[in-house]
């Protein structure tokens, strides 16, 4: 697919993880999109509801729910503070987070149990322990209220088994709550078998979109909830717009209540429309597919210096961390960056994130700038 990206053939771009790259046609559908605004008399006051319901479906389609269960917000951490507002009272229950978990799942609650004076718990696995392990221990064994996770750790990809941990959190009257950024898209999930009671994720990740913009998911029984804004897009009456002077305190009765004002980007929606065309023609099984091969070949290699990377299934197949038995070198992203291979290091593990513009000789290029490192560790 490194046709349909704009990406030189002398950069080997391995960093899906931190910003995906845009598709050709999802910066042309932005750039489209800004025109619209420098001829705003073309922009009708239905065109504030057809994009959003559009992306709203396509994103609904991608994690098998309804439509009227997303809502449109500008990043992880807003549609985490939806969540906040929205849970029953913990009654000082603790919230249950992931050690070195990312921030914009964490912030929140550490707000959420300031206001409702309960404890955090930060979970971290015993050694030669799994997340999931660890996290099914810690639900076992202390009555959690709110269990905030990813689907893998962002880390180094680590994975959770989010099926088994869902169904002990329902047994254990605990709700789960999930950013799925780095996973979603190019891993699948499926609500029906997860039943969260709120799932968020951003766009501009492995749903190969824009920034500034996110998704959530809302169950069903929070669809009279209160929102973080007081916006006039998410009333009854918001369609009418001769009509808005009458002020309706009627919010709609979905998910689309909780809507960040202004929804109606008129280049950031069009960009997220054909960027989940996109992942859904591709199919995240077969994407998933695929990057663990090509994944699997680095890991295989990093193991044959020496080093250390985990393996399918302790992994996700799109997500490698690399790890060196004495600690990263302090030179090791630069050396990277002077060979133009870009990749991350977050914590002590390089990670190494690919998608379908990755190509063979993206993945010898690394391999031999990995050899070089190791050789001077």
């Amino acid at each position: 697919m490194r046709d349909d990206f704009d990406i030189p053939e002398d950069v080997t771009y391995l960093n899906c993880a931190y910003i995906s790259p845009l598709a050709r046609t999802v910066a042309e559908a932005g750039i489209t999109g800004v025109r619209r605004k420098s001829q705003p008399w073309l922009i009708e006051p239905r065109d504030f509801f057809t994009e959003t319901d559009v992306a709203r479906n396509l994103f609904a389609q991608l994690i098998n729910a309804r439509q009227q269960d997303i809502s449109i917000a500008p990043s992880v951490s807003y549609g985490m503070g939806i969540a906040c507002r929205n849970l029953p009272s913990p009654e000082s229950r603790p919230v249950l987070v992931l050690g070195e978990q990312f921030p914009s799942n964490v912030y929140p609650w550490l707000r959420y149990c300031k206001e409702h004076r309960c404890k955090l718990i930060t979970v971290n696995p015993l050694k030669s322990q799994s997340w999931t392990d660890a996290v099914i221990d810690t639900l076992e064994s202390i009555d959690v209220a709110v269990a905030a996770l990813p689907h893998c750790h962002w880390t180094d990809g680590a994975l959770l088994d989010l099926e088994t941990i869902a169904m002990l959190c329902r047994h254990r009257g605990t709700q789960l709550v999930l950013d799925v950024t780095q996973s979603l898209g190019a891993l699948a999930l499926d609500i029906d078998k997860i039943k969260p009671a709120f799932l968020v994720c951003a766009s501009y990740k492995w749903l190969l979109g824009p920034y500034s913009l996110s998704f959530v998911y809302a169950a069903p029984e929070f669809h009279h909830g209160e929102p973080l804004e007081d916006a006039w897009i998410t009333r009854r009456n918001a369609h009418d717009f001769r009509n808005l002077v009458h002020y309706d305190t009627n919010l709609r009765d979905d998910a689309s209540r909780f809507d960040v004002g202004e929804t109606a980007n008129f280049a950031l929606m069009p960009m997220a429309i054909r960027a989940l065309e996109l992942i859904l023609k591709w199919d995240p099984k077969r994407i998933q597919k695929t990057l663990a091969g090509y994944t699997l070949t680095i890991e295989q290699a990093a193991r044959g210096l020496g080093l250390v990377a985990s393996s399918i299934p302790a992994r996700a197949g799109h997500f490698l961390g690399i790890r060196f038995p004495g600690g990263l070198p302090d030179h090791s992203l630069e050396h990277f960056s002077k060979r133009n291979i870009h990749i991350s290091i977050r914590g002590d593990s390089i990670r190494v994130t690919p998608h379908l513009y990755n190509n063979d000789t993206d993945s010898i290029r690394f391999i031999e700038a990995l050899t070089e490192l190791a050789s001077t560790d």
